[in-house]
């Protein structure tokens, strides 16, 4: 014997149902978003402030990089790709600027005995300034402190 079909309940079919739960998914997403996008990206005179400072911590860290491998060459060698992603990470950062100056920043103190150790200390007090920063940014520009701050904890864990 074969089973007979369910009977349908009275009122909506399933196609229509769908369509109709659909419907309110589309128009529930449509009303929980509070801003446009330009809205959420517009950058305040402050948020400017703060990447641009963020430009000139990376700028220092990439001075730093530079002195790290004057002071130890086979230090220098071994931490070239990091040093490349370190300008990278500049070049991004000063893009997500835009028409901002950044300020002047101050090379870091030269490296002293244990070149290494100094390196990682501005690797990680560079990654923590941005990643404190990125909680104070929007958008893009609060991804960009972040992931260049996640890559800079990676650094941090190579040069251990």
């Amino acid at each position: 014997m074969s089973p007979t079909p369910a009977s349908r309940p009275p009122g909506f079919s399933r196609r229509t149902l769908l369509a109709a739960s659909a419907a309110g998914v589309a128009l529930l997403a449509a009303g929980c978003t509070s801003s446009s996008t330009e809205e959420r990206d517009k950058v305040t005179s402050e948020q400017a402030d703060d990447l641009a400072a963020q430009v000139a911590a990376q700028q220092s860290l990439v001075a730093a990089f530079a002195a790290a491998a004057a002071a130890d060459a086979g230090l220098g060698g071994a931490v070239a790709d990091l040093a490349g992603q370190a300008s990278e990470q500049l070049d991004r950062l000063r893009a997500a600027a835009g028409g901002t100056k950044s300020s002047t920043s101050s090379s870091p103190p030269a490296p002293g005995p244990n070149a290494r150790a100094w390196l990682r200390e501005q690797v990680s007090a560079t990654a923590t300034s941005h990643a404190t920063a990125c909680l104070e940014q929007t958008g893009a520009r609060a991804a960009l402190l972040g992931s260049i701050a996640a890559g800079l904890r990676g650094q941090d864990g190579r040069l251990a």
